[in-house]
């Protein structure tokens, strides 16, 4: 499957869209995204390759959990999804290109994929539970999520524009998956997988905004 995106549009300011928490379970998950933030900073520091390598990793989780428990309950009670499985399933294999293409571009070394292996089996588990019990805060938690992403993102790409990150040329499989053109750079890559963010971003905090008004139950 191919993601188009048009590039007129995709030096918005996606980083300025912020969702202000609405009760104590919106303020604990903006609270966790913001105390898993400080860790990545601390962790990945300027290395934004590295940092989407590892942070892929943990996004692919949240749209394959939530798809199965949505699949498990829609059979359960018998009734329509609304479309929630199918999208929250082609948001985690949107999040795996965007790891196997930042595969490519940071190559990461040995320790980097234990991390990798550590981390998801963690916050599988973490995301499991929370979505079995708490699905509205489950999806809030990838709202925030996906709002430090595309903060992420919009700094690496200042970091591309400064010199200070090499702008590479992009990865084969990006090109065929985003359908960029062939002497597409690094630059192109991270603006296309920011628009996806950002658009994973607003569908995890609508989804979690029905949730609350009794819409999707």
């Amino acid at each position: 499957m191919k993601h188009h995106h048009d590039f007129s549009t995709l030096e918005d300011h996606f980083q300025t869209v912020h969702h202000e928490p609405q009760d104590i379970h919106d303020r604990i998950a903006l609270r966790f995204v913001k105390f898993l933030r400080v860790f990545a900073d601390k962790f990945f520091a300027g290395r934004y390759g590295h940092r989407a390598v590892v942070l892929e990793t943990v996004a692919a989780v949240p749209g394959m959990v939530g798809g199965l428990l949505q699949h498990l309950k829609a059979i359960r009670h018998i009734r329509d999804d609304q479309g929630w499985i199918k999208e929250l399933i082609e948001e985690a294999d949107n999040e795996r290109m965007h790891l196997m293409t930042f595969i490519h571009i940071a190559e990461p070394s040995r320790f980097e994929r234990w991390v990798i292996m550590i981390t998801q089996a963690i916050f599988y588990n973490f995301y499991f539970f929370l979505y079995l019990f708490a699905p509205k805060t489950a999806h809030r938690v990838v709202g925030y999520l996906e709002e430090e992403a595309v903060i992420s993102y919009t700094q690496y790409l200042e970091q591309i524009d400064a010199g200070t990150v090499e702008n590479v040329p992009a990865p084969q499989i990006a090109k065929d998956y985003w359908g960029l053109a062939e002497d597409a750079r690094l630059r192109e890559v991270v603006l296309v997988i920011r628009a996806d963010e950002a658009e994973h971003r607003d569908t995890n905090h609508a989804f979690a905004n029905a949730i609350q008004s009794g819409e999707h139950v």
